[in-house]
């Protein structure tokens, strides 16, 4: 039977099955740097009015994506015993209701795009597209760990020009790096999926060329995301916090790759979620401490 959220269940359990479905903890990738890049846009602190609707853009962007990855793949993940009691595919949350979040949740995101500035609406669409478009990559080409990564490599960019109101090409660094971080550590999860993804026709890297082969590109493409940090930093002026926010970030990284051989991927959770969840949140401290004034403008 097709999910009973919405009908006969209390309201607190129906909320509790969409924040699964969405994965909401997942937030914490790429928000911080949505932050960070609205920080450093501002010089400081945009105003409440500024930094509230690009808070409700990226909630109502990212859980329009990932509802439409959950739609898109859930005949998969029935199938995949790691992900067949997802909300869809077990039946706990009905199809039709989870197209319903995603129109709620796209309304939303537009309606906070039409409330920043002119040009983040013009350019709402297509950012939208870029966070759906994601969810077929693995269809038909190993490089969709890329993909992935670009959805959450738009947040600084996004967040900068909702301060801003214009385009700039100054976050195109901070693109780069969040977009090959994203990547790389999305490397090491298909390592889990080795064997199912290659039965069903999907792609990855690990898929198409194995899991020495793929640990090797993560480690890689890590390295590159380390860079464009830096070269990011240098971009917008950053002091010395920033810098130190991105060698916490390049350690943080080493150790999680530490974690994952081969022979052993026991420890991938704690590489996939929680490493990467100090990895951004690292990144905005250490922001936080290099753009002046931030203290006493949230006081005003």
């Amino acid at each position: 039977m097709q999910g009973e959220a919405g009908t006969s269940r209390n309201p607190v359990s129906v909320v509790k099955t969409y924040l699964e479905m969405i994965k909401v903890e997942h937030s914490i990738f790429a928000l911080p740097f949505a932050m960070m890049g609205m920080m450093y846009a501002a010089n400081g602190f945009p105003g409440w009015r500024i930094f509230f609707w690009i808070l409700v853009a990226m909630i109502s962007a990212r859980t329009a994506a990932m509802t439409f990855n959950r739609i898109a793949d859930w005949k998969y993940d029935a199938l995949n015993p790691r992900t067949a009691s997802r909300a869809i595919p077990s039946g706990t949350l009905k199809l039709h209701h989870a197209w319903s979040f995603f129109i709620v949740a796209c309304f939303v995101f537009f309606a906070a795009a039409a409330s920043l500035n002119r040009l983040t609406l013009i350019l709402s669409p297509i950012a939208l597209f870029v966070l759906l478009f994601y969810s077929y990559t693995k269809r038909f080409t190993w490089l969709s760990h890329f993909f992935v990564g670009l959805s959450l490599g738009l947040a600084p960019a996004a967040a900068w020009i909702a301060v801003k109101g214009s385009f700039e090409w100054t976050p195109v660094f901070w693109i780069l790096g969040v977009t090959f971080w994203t990547g790389g550590f999305d490397i090491l999860y298909s390592l889990q999926d080795e064997e199912f993804d290659r039965k069903h026709g999907l792609q990855s890297i690990t898929a198409r060329f194995g899991r020495v082969a793929a640990i090797r590109t993560s480690r890689v493409v890590h390295a590159l995301s380390v860079i464009f940090f830096i070269l990011g930093g240098a971009t917008v002026g950053a002091g010395l916090p920033y810098y130190c926010g991105v060698l916490f970030a390049a350690g943080v990284l080493l150790y999680e790759q530490s974690l994952v051989s081969p022979e052993d991927l026991s420890k991938l959770d704690i590489a996939f979620f929680t490493l990467n969840g100090y990895v951004a949140i690292g990144m905005f401290f250490f922001a936080l401490l290099d753009v002046g004034g931030i203290g006493t403008s949230l006081l005003k």
